[in-house]
């Protein structure tokens, strides 16, 4: 296996995240859709886009091998 080559755990592990991560983002704009304080809304819209984030990370480690 080359240095930049994931096993198949590793790729299954990365797959599993990438739902999470997908599922956190969906959840956290769920919540920032739905509150009425704009203090909580901005927080999930922050921590929505932080998932986001970790998505586009992990997709692209994935897209790397």
């Amino acid at each position: 296996m080359a240095a930049n080559q994931l096993s198949q755990k590793d790729l299954h592990i990365l797959e599993d995240q990438l739902t999470v991560e997908s599922l956190l983002v969906k959840k956290f704009e769920t919540a920032a859709q739905e509150c009425t304080d704009s203090n909580l809304k901005d927080l999930c819209n922050k921590t929505a886009q932080e998932h986001k984030d970790h998505y586009n990370k992990l997709f692209g480690i994935l897209n790397m091998n």
